[in-house]
């Protein structure tokens, strides 16, 4: 599946990004993580955030505000 992201959240490239492919995906994930509204948030797998957390290079607040609300859910 192939999307055009929102220029606010990807100003780097005017392409489409494919998320079938599992790097753009990733890639995709830490840049509405990082650079998104709750909105876009909102949209994405909260169970793939989850269990790519430990590989996204998010900043440290955060990495760790993800990690405090996935904790709370136990």
């Amino acid at each position: 599946m192939k999307i055009k992201p929102k220029r606010y959240i990807v100003w780097s490239t005017d392409k489409e990004i494919d998320l079938s492919n599992p790097w753009q995906r990733k890639w995709y994930i830490k840049q509405v993580l990082t650079k998104g509204r709750a909105e876009d948030i909102a949209e994405l797998d909260w169970e793939e955030i989850k269990s790519l957390l430990p590989e996204l290079e998010l900043p440290e607040d955060i990495k760790s505000l993800w990690e405090d609300y996935f904790a709370s859910e136990k």
